[in-house]
């Protein structure tokens, strides 16, 4: 059998022997010790890196726009033209309004001065019924003066009377009356008067 080597086997001895003095002394070693290996034997930290260059503003791209299509062309008449005829219709909706308004004021005007003309139509109405009334009287009472008066002295003076005026008077006055006043005048004269007196008796009435 071949003999072991004796180096070996007291480098082997001597290693256990210091692995175990040097286990005893870290449990025998105070904290700060440990501490102050530990550190000690810890990476130092690395230095910070540098930073880094600022980019160079890239411009952006130029792009030239592409010509409108023909349906974009197309779309923006229609649109233009639907714009022009509103406003069209807006002119016309205001011109309308407008001539609404003349015509409502017009309208307004023509009825005050309907009203007006009703008011002033009763007034002449009244006036003219008056006036009718004063004249009617007037004849009335020429009519009794010359019913109280003689046939004769009557006669004397429709015969020279104006021929409207005459007639007016006979034609208000009695038969009774009349008849012997007609009678005592010049026969063309009496004729004259029977003859005016049967046309203004077959005259409508105004």
């Amino acid at each position: 059998m071949p003999r072991p080597r004796l180096l070996p086997l007291a480098l082997f001895g001597m290693l256990a022997l210091l692995a175990v003095k040097l286990e005893s002394l870290r449990h025998d070693a105070p904290p700060g010790l440990l501490v102050s290996q530990a550190v000690a034997q810890a990476p130092a930290p690395a230095a910070p890196a540098a930073p880094a260059p600022p980019l160079a503003a890239v411009p952006p791209p130029t792009t030239t726009p592409a010509p409108p299509a023909a349906d974009q062309l197309a779309e923006r008449a229609v649109l233009e033209a639907l714009r022009a005829r509103r406003t069209d219709i807006e002119a016309r909706e205001g011109a309308i309004a407008q001539r609404e308004m003349l015509i409502a004021a017009a309208e307004r005007r023509l009825a005050d001065r309907l009203d007006e003309l009703g008011s002033l139509r009763q007034r002449l109405e009244a006036e003219s019924r008056q006036r009718d009334e004063r004249t009617e009287q007037g004849w009335r009472q020429m009519v009794r003066l010359y019913e109280g008066m003689r046939p004769r002295d009557a006669a004397s003076i429709f015969d020279e009377l104006d021929m409207l005026v005459l007639i007016q008077v006979v034609d208000r006055m009695r038969e009774a009356r009349a008849a012997p006043v007609l009678a005592a005048m010049r026969p063309e004269r009496a004729r004259l008067v029977t003859t005016e007196l049967a046309r203004h008796r077959s005259r409508p009435l105004e």
